[in-house]
């Protein structure tokens, strides 16, 4: 039985994914989504112990509400570079609340007091250092690479492969930078057959081309397709589109946090 982050199921304006098209011209008007995603029931890190599975990561999930703060250093003396709210409000919107994660790059100190994450925030690959106390971290087994020029994304648990498909890719125009990334939210469209697909998932990284995109920030993301037929060629604005049966398959398996490595 899939256990299920709790989170409410809300309509919300506008799709988050706001570097994706529907097709070559002019995107389609932003839909209505709902969000939801998958949760681990894993054990949480133990503290002090650095060591991972082989092909596995860490999640940090803000464990409390309200502000989170995140800092330049393991030093809390020092005014916060950034501060993010705890759930996040999935553009703008008060009815459709999001779990604050991050995906962990290390463990710095001893005394287990900091975690220090990448941060969904321009430039891509930001890190900074939340407080261990104001998050709760945890083992996750599934991660994704995909390879530009390939129009290939695999799917890990672990070191097996779940998934090996073609992808739609960015046009020349604006490319998809490469890096790691991860994934910060789930949206479920209204309309499976409309050029989302049925399923998107938001990256923490943007468009280093489009400051903003479709009423948006530039954000990248992974999202179903209504035109399968343009499966392995480049034609989006920065986003990866899988066929509507993957994007499917991967909404029901995977959590928030999941790391993204993109190849350019």
């Amino acid at each position: 039985m899939k256990r299920w982050v709790g989170v409410a199921l809300a309509t919300v304006m506008a799709l988050g994914v706001a570097a994706c098209s529907g097709d070559d011209s002019t995107p389609e008007a932003a839909p209505e989504v709902t969000t939801t995603a998958p949760a681990l029931t894993l054990p949480p890190k133990p503290c002090g112990d650095d060591e991972l599975p082989a092909g596995t990561s860490w999640t940090a999930t803000a464990a409390i509400e309200g502000e989170v703060q995140v800092f330049d250093t393991p030093q809390e003396t020092l005014s916060p570079s950034h501060t993010f709210t705890n759930p996040r409000l999935f553009n703008g919107d008060p009815n459709a609340k999001v779990p604050l994660v991050f995906l962990v790059k290390d463990t710095p100190d001893d005394a287990c007091d900091w975690v220090e994450v990448y941060l969904p925030v321009r430039p891509n690959g930001t890190t900074g250092y939340v407080k261990r106390s104001d998050v709760t971290v945890q083992n996750n087994p599934y991660r994704i690479e995909i390879s530009l020029g390939a129009f290939n994304l695999k799917v890990f648990k672990s070191d097996e492969v779940i998934m090996d498909t073609t992808i739609a890719e960015a046009s020349e125009n604006t490319p998809t930078p490469g890096g790691l990334y991860f994934t910060t939210e789930l949206v479920k469209t209204p309309n499976p057959g409309g050029a989302y697909g049925p399923y998107a998932y938001g990256l923490s990284g943007f468009s280093e081309v489009l400051q903003t995109f479709n009423g948006g920030p530039g954000q990248l993301g992974i999202h179903g397709t209504n035109q399968p037929q343009l499966l392995g060629q480049k034609v989006s604005h920065g986003c990866i589109r899988m066929s509507n049966e993957d994007i499917t398959e991967l909404a029901g398996i995977l959590p928030l946090g999941v790391p993204v490595q993109i190849n350019a």
